[in-house]
């Protein structure tokens, strides 16, 4: 070869990788400037609250931990420069920069397949070629850039976009190694997917899961293809996997309390001399072995034992979680300050555990409890404690392999029943309903709904639970939804209207089997690995999951390494259209077409239609609701809350943007735990600690986790001596349970609160005119039969609490957690307050309402995070914080109220306030405006209940007509919806006639008897 043809091959390579590498960058810019302008300016629900708020701080959150999540959105969040209010969008920005940077490995990613593909030399590549290449590239990067999954963790501040970006790198560096891998010194590559992989695990255990697929690229590169390599591959790789998931992840600190317990149990020396000693250990045996390797030319021992170091140091990022239990931030949940809370901590025992292989069905009767046992740090030694979740053995003839169906809990049961048609929940399933419940549910519902989500279309942002209206896959083509969904051309406005009604017409997942095909005929091998990386972060991610029904949320973003791979294919079907137009135009042409084309069809499309229901740019409700929670209370209140919505928010606002931190939020769900009631007792910024009266002792891990509630007295004692019977060690204050151990109690059902008269009256808790209603004692029965740890503490918490300090119940908190204590609730907000007078006597619905603190707090306090805004996107999870808040009801409450107290004038003002901060076209009107019309008709105000009632009319009329068109198993399945709109018609019709409003009274109940008269023939009424 002469010296300008290697020239000029040397050129086009440079000009290759260049044009590459540009238009890699500029697709990271359209990815980043998309997510920069969609992000949510501040804290959003779920999740992620907690882990800004434990990120600002350096605090530590929930198991298993996100280290160095916290660690790189610190610095994230140092760019806010002092504004504490900004903290929050400096880390979604940094979700959305790891976002834009995945799609720019995944740009890289497919570009290595195309030119695997096209299979020519770089000198050789036409432009048709490079075209062809390039444009792959670009619309599989930008087809997934645009994709429901992915966009939906690019814009706010959790785990998931990180983890993304760590499985691009990872893919994208073993391709990059499988290019060099014949060069010296390319095993570096492997090292640092090695370290990456170790860091990742700081941030998510969902990058491991490209492991098989790093395996088989190695194995196609350096052996010999075979029946018998392809199957030690496999083994290798799960082997592999295995050793860092169940081995190096909890093997490290479970090895590390082997010699903890050793050293300071056995020799009697200090707390973590034994993990002193291990580390030093294992150090010096990595660097032995480095070491010996090296000078012995053991390369691939060498290598191995590397990887696993740069492992070790990436997972280190682990000891920040360690060193901020041990500084007992304000928010340190589960305490990992050593090495046995920590195994605990990774191990995530609070959550319990799921069989996988082999384990009972749901019905399965337990005939044997193992306890068993971990150890905390006590008087010098560590004492062995009794652990959260027992082991139990179970009726073997109610157990199976590859157990599906296996939770006890009563909406599991429920669900296990309906989705594999049982006809018995008492008897044994057979294998093949366990398989049925599988398929049905968990493959078809919680894996392939969510793939035809982001590749064909999508129903709406509803949550769906197997409904036909709620949360399902759409084509966009009229007669496919029609199989699955009934017809589709009497749609209502309810649902034509939802902002994620988005069509693709199943472009994108026609392009991807076109690339899937076009990759399996031409390079079998380079399909083996995407396929691997396609199932192992999917369909092996729901076998290992093994969910229940019911979820409290969607759970796509699981599957987002798994869309990430089929992204992969949906570039490939470019070249592969490009291939295929070649054989009737030219090469430049061809390629110019099929990219322009699939550019515009694909992502094109995607973008349209998802912009919209994926913009959150101007929302501030998860911020707001939780400073309107917060501003429900009086000054140093208590605030008992449940769930992850109506806590998460609340620690973002307290922790980062230091907002009423006199309040002292309480958890009931995390009140259960030792380490939580500890952390409730000391004092954090402005809130003094909370006023439990019992000991460590009382409840530390394994003591009074259940007390039988019995009735050995009938009459009302007082709570706090019932309580100081609860606290006793005394053997006599104790029964035997069924396994014969000594358990404590609680003595008898009815209880009572001594008040204060004097200090009460002083405080001012009281209004005036209610003072003569003040109760000297709280008196109301437990109603339980059994009281939970969490229980136990608010009980004891409210006998010694005396009257110091303001106690409230979110509105969200169920009724179950209230503690029967609802007839001496008064309404203040989005919580309820404990006060000393019989609430249920004063007003018909629970909760007295306080008007001059309620009426103050909704129209001049309460902030509301635009939700009323047209350009802000109020999407099903913010509708349902909304319904769980009893945002409208509280509105109403305190009009009815002020209406009983003759202010009509401030009535009107406060369901005005009410209708201009929930507008229909943002929150739907629903049956909860029935309450609201009545009430404009009674004020005088006809033309705006008129303007409701027409406005809900329109809403139910249009629902109505589409129910009674579906015909068949369709009608069945929109029974209760059906009877849901017909009641509310029916009360429109009675409010108009009742409040002589004859025309629209005419126009309703016309159409609502031809309704009636369809509905009474039809099997929906039944």
């Amino acid at each position: 070869m002469s010296d300008q043809t290697i020239k000029q091959a040397e050129f086009s390579a440079v000009k290759y990788q260049k044009i590459n590498n540009i238009s890699g960058w500029l697709v990271f810019l359209i990815a980043l400037i998309t997510y920069l302008a969609t992000i949510e300016p501040t804290a959003s629900f779920w999740d992620c609250g907690e882990f800004i708020a434990t990120a600002f701080k350096q605090e530590v959150g929930h198991p298993p931990g996100a280290p160095l999540f916290m660690i790189i959105a610190k610095v994230a969040s140092l760019l806010s420069f002092g504004d504490n209010t900004k903290v929050a969008m400096m880390v979604n920005s940094m979700s959305a920069t790891a976002s834009a940077f995945t799609i720019l490995f995944l740009f890289w990613s497919i570009t290595y397949f195309a030119k695997k593909l096209v299979n020519k030399k770089e000198e050789e590549y036409t432009i048709g070629d490079l075209i062809g290449i390039i444009g792959s590239g670009v619309v599989g990067a930008l087809a997934y850039t645009y994709s429901d999954t992915f966009w939906f963790s690019a814009v706010e501040g959790e785990v998931y976009a990180l983890s993304s970006l760590f499985t691009a790198a990872v893919f994208w560096a073993i391709l990059k190694w499988e290019r060099v891998s014949d060069e010296p010194y390319s095993n570096r590559w492997l090292i640092l997917i090695a370290y990456l992989m170790g860091l990742s695990i700081g941030v998510h255990l969902l990058n491991l899961l490209a492991i098989p697929a790093i395996v088989f690229v190695y194995y196609f590169k350096k052996y010999k293809i075979t029946k018998l390599g392809i199957f030690y591959a496999t083994m290798a790789s799960l082997v592999i996997l295995g050793s860092i998931m169940y081995g190096i992840i909890p093997g490290v600190v479970k090895i590390a309390s082997w010699f903890e317990l050793l050293f300071v149990n056995g020799f009697g020396l200090p707390f973590n001399t034994g993990v002193l000693f291990y580390m030093l250990l294992l150090l010096g045996l990595i660097t032995w072995g480095i070491s010996y390797t090296s000078k012995h030319k053991k390369v691939l021992a060498n290598t191995l034992i590397l990887s696993v170091s740069v492992i070790l140091i990436g997972y280190s990022s682990f000891t920040m979680i360690v060193i901020r239990a041990v500084a007992d931030t304000p928010m340190n949940e589960n305490k990992p300050d050593n090495v046995f809370s920590l195994l605990s901590y990774l191990n995530r025992e609070q959550y319990g555990d799921r069989p996988l292989l082999y384990g009972p069905y749901f019905n399965a009767e337990a005939v044997e409890e193992h306890t068993t046992y971990t150890y905390h740090q006590k008087n010098g030694k560590y004492e062995q404690i009794p652990n959260t979740n027992s082991d139990y053995d179970y009726d073997p003839a109610f157990c199976t392999i590859f157990p599906r169906m296996y939770s006890h809990q009563g909406s599991h049961i429920s669900g296990y029943t309906s989705w594999a048609n049982l006809k018995d929940d008492k008897a044994k399933p057979t294998f093949i309903e366990n398989i049925g419940f599988f398929l049905g549910y968990q493959v078809n519902h919680m894996y392939i709904r969510y793939f035809m989500w982001n590749f064909a279309g999508r129903q709406n942002d509803e949550q769906g639970h197997g409904d036909q209206l709620k949360g399902n896959w759409l084509s966009g083509i009229p007669f496919i939804d029609a199989l699955r969904l009934g017809p589709q051309d009497k749609l209502p406005e309810s649902m034509t209207s939802n902002k994620a009604r988005n069509n693709y017409y199943m472009l994108p997942l026609i392009l991807g089997l076109i690339g899937i095909y076009f990759l399996y005929k031409r390079l079998p091998k380079q399909f083996v690995v995407v396929l691997l990386l396609f199932i192992l972060t999917g369909f092996a991610i729901l076998v290992y999951l093994n969910q229940t029904p019911y979820q409290p949320r969607e759970r796509d973003y699981a599957y987002a390494g798994s869309f990430y791979a089929f992204a992969i294919w949906i570039g490939l079907g470019v070249l592969a259209i490009s291939e295929w137009l070649k054989k009737i135009a030219p090469s430049t042409i061809a390629a110019s077409l099929a990219t322009v084309l699939t550019l515009g069809l694909v992502p094109g499309i995607m973008a349209k239609e998802n912009w919209d229901d994926h913009d959150r740019s101007g929302r501030y409700t998860a911020r707001d609701l939780a400073k309107n929670y917060l501003n429900s209370c009086a000054k140093d209140a208590i605030l008992f809350t449940y769930g992850d919505n109506d806590t998460f928010p609340l620690w973002y606002v307290q922790e980062v943007e230091g907002f009423r931190t006199d309040v002292r939020v309480v958890n009931l769900s995390l009140l259960g735990t030792d380490w939580y009631i500890d952390q409730m007792k000391k004092k954090a910024y402005d809130s003094d600690p909370v006023p439990f009266s019992y000991t460590s002792d009382k409840y530390e891990q394994g003591k009074r986790d259940v007390l039988p509630v019995l009735d050995r007295y009938k009459e009302v004692v007082s709570l706090k001596d019932v309580m100081d019977f609860v606290g006793s060690n005394d053997p006599r204050a104790t029964v035997e349970a069924q396994d014969g151990t000594k358990m404590n109690y609680i003595p008898g059902q009815n209880v009572a609160i001594l008040v204060d008269s004097l200090k009460i009256i002083k405080s001012g808790i009281v209004k005036r005119e209610m003072l003569d209603s003040i109760v000297p004692a709280i008196v109301f029965n437990i109603n339980k039969k059994y009281v939970t740890k969490s229980d136990m503490m608010v009980l004891d918490l409210i006998a010694n609490f005396n009257w110091d300090r303001p106690i409230y119940f979110a509105s969200s908190v169920g009724t179950e957690n209230y503690m029967n204590l609802q007839n001496y609730f008064q309404l203040e907000g989005f919580a309820y307050r404990l006060v000393p007078f019989h609430t249920a006597s004063v007003d018909g619905d629970f909760g007295y309402v306080n008007t001059d603190i309620l009426y103050d707090n909704v129209m001049n306090k309460f902030v509301w995070g635009r939700m009323n805004e047209p350009d802000v996107l109020i999407e099903a999870y913010n509708l349902r914080v909304l319904s769980i808040m009893k945002v409208r009801e509280v509105f109403v409450r305190l009009a009815g109220a002020l209406m009983k107290e003759n202010k009509n004038a401030k009535a009107i003002e406060v369901l005005d306030r009410m209708i201009k901060l929930t507008p229909h076209k943002q929150i739907p009107y629903d049956y909860t405006m029935v309450p609201i019309v009545e009430m404009y008709y009674k004020l005088g105000q006809n033309a705006k209940a008129n303007q409701i009632i027409e406005t809900l009319a329109k809403s139910y009329e249009s629902d109505i007509e589409y129910y009674q068109s579906l015909k068949g198993k369709y009608a069945g399945y929109v029974a209760y919806d059906t009877k849901v709109a017909m009641s509310v018609m029916q009360e429109l019709v009675s409010l108009t006639e009742k409040y002589k409003q004859d025309k629209l009274f005419e126009s309703i109940s016309t159409k609502f008897d031809s309704y009636l008269q369809k509905y009474m023939g039809s099997p929906q009424s039944k």
